[in-house]
């Protein structure tokens, strides 16, 4: 096996269809969106070079800096969200419920594997009101209240949306960091109990310190998916009331799909990229600090 493995040409061999799947569908793609930025048209008009002119027009249109702010904030307050709660259930799993977490572990992770839109659409109809009104303002209704259109405002859209990200995501955060806590040695918690670390104490002296990489991991994970957040704020509003909750992610899409404007599509695109990547140096260098300190 040693000698299979040290053997270059063969590692080469083994690694090129992955290799080469990853560059088609990841590498390729990028690329070409980032070609595209300098372009301004669409395949029916042609393309014009423009250099960087899209990039300029994007920090001086009002809109897609409106969907930046969105996306921005959606992605720090569902991570929050998101990590804590998976935070505080895998330590339920691990100190509370021990080896009887496994059914309460199926439980919440369920929601994970349900369909974001079907999500989506099931919020939508809970909180509906007018003739196929929903059980919220049925409940509402019933202890003399007038019904709420949720909806109908941004801040409405906007809670119901983070609402519906973290019960369909915290199930899986919580079983990754149920996973990163278990790598903890047994003996390193007993010896903490021993010179008198409990509860809190040993949540922030001990658990916190030595989970620190998969909590890192998890928010790096977290922050990349809310940021490119888009087929739930789609169907559960549109981006509406208007666009104001509209991510960078649907304004993209309606600017190259909608309105075919490819090279300002794809300018939108590599923003949106070297957001995601200037969060995650953030956070690896801010961990990195911490490994050191």
């Amino acid at each position: 096996m040693n000698s299979i493995f040290g053997d270059r040409k063969t590692i080469f061999i083994l690694l090129a269809p992955a290799l080469l799947l990853y560059t088609l569908l990841k590498i390729v793609p990028v690329l070409w969106s980032f070609g595209l930025s300098f372009f301004e048209g669409n395949t029916l008009r042609g393309f014009e070079w423009v250099g960087l002119a899209n990039f300029a027009t994007f920090f001086t249109d009002g809109a897609a800096l409106q969907s930046l702010w969105v996306s921005v904030f959606f992605a720090i307050v569902a991570t929050v969200g998101q990590v804590a709660l998976g935070y505080g259930l895998a330590l339920l799993y691990v100190f509370v419920l021990r080896k009887g977490s496994s059914f309460v572990r199926t439980i919440v992770f369920f929601p994970t594997v349900l369909p974001t839109v079907a999500v989506a659409l099931l919020v939508k109809s809970f909180v509906a009101v007018g003739e196929n009104q929903g059980p919220i303002n049925d409940i509402i209704n019933f202890f003399g209240g007038e019904s709420v259109e949720v909806l109908a405002s941004t801040a409405g859209t906007m809670t119901t949306a983070i609402l519906m990200t973290l019960w369909t995501s915290m199930g899986f955060y919580a079983v990754l960091l149920y996973a990163g806590l278990l790598d903890i040695p047994e003996e390193v918690i007993e010896s903490a109990r021993l010179d008198g670390a409990n509860g809190l104490k040993l949540v922030r002296h001990i658990i916190v310190p030595l989970s620190l990489p998969i909590l890192m991991s998890s928010i790096i994970f977290s922050l990349n998916a809310t940021l490119k957040v888009f087929d739930s704020l789609l169907a559960l509003n549109n981006g509406g009331p208007g666009t104001s909750t509209a991510p960078l992610t649907l304004y993209m899409y309606r600017t190259a799909f909608e309105y075919a404007e490819y090279g300002y599509g794809s300018t939108i695109a590599m923003v949106l990229t070297i957001l995601c990547l200037v969060f995650t140096l953030a956070i690896f260098r801010s961990s990195r600090r911490k490994a050191e300190a």
